[in-house]
Order: C-alpha cells, then sequence, then structure tokens
C-alpha cells in the first residue's frame, strides 16, 4: 500500500469544487492505480476526518491541436470525496 502522499496528487480548485464544498464535497487529483478504500483511508489519515462516500472519474486522454501538431493530452484520475456533516477540511477552505 502507497502512502497517502503518493495516493493524493492535488486538490481540485475550480468554480465547481467550490461550490461543493457547500455541500462537505472535495475534489482531488489521485494516482490513477489508487482504489477507493486506499482513497479514503489517505484522506482520513491526511486530514484527521471521517469519509463518508468516494466518487471516481477516471478523465480520459484528449485530442489537442497546435497549430499542425497533434498531441493528447494526459489521463488521469479525479475523486469527489463527500465528508461527514459538520466535518470540514480546514486547509482547503481558506482558497
Amino acid at each position: 500500500m502507497t502512502s497517502a502522499k503518493m495516493i493524493l496528487i492535488h486538490p481540485i480548485i475550480s468554480e465547481k469544487s467550490v461550490k461543493e464544498k457547500e455541500h462537505n464535497k472535495y475534489m482531488f487529483k489521485v494516482s490513477l492505480d489508487s482504489n477507493k478504500s486506499e482513497i479514503k483511508k489517505a484522506v482520513e489519515d491526511k486530514f484527521k476526518i471521517k469519509v463518508d462516500k468516494v466518487n471516481t472519474i477516471n478523465v480520459p486522454r484528449k485530442t489537442r491541436k497546435m497549430g499542425k501538431y497533434i498531441g493528447k493530452t494526459a489521463q488521469w484520475k479525479k475523486v469527489i470525496v463527500t465528508v461527514r456533516e459538520g466535518q470540514l477540511i480546514k486547509e482547503l477552505d481558506n482558497i
């Protein structure tokens, strides 16, 4: 099993993720080979909170063009972590 630092890459800060904080939901970019139980344990250990639910989304590769050059973006995994009512991640609420 890998450490929480290797599973959680960084939080996702977007307009949608800021709105979801009102509903106790936080978004993170995680490593591709991590599963829901590892992600849940990593978030609970790192932020000292209780997690109710973990939803994972595999974001596929996309083709991008820059002039005559064609490339692909990287594939990555996004998770939406729902924490228990009344708890919050203080490190992410200041953003």
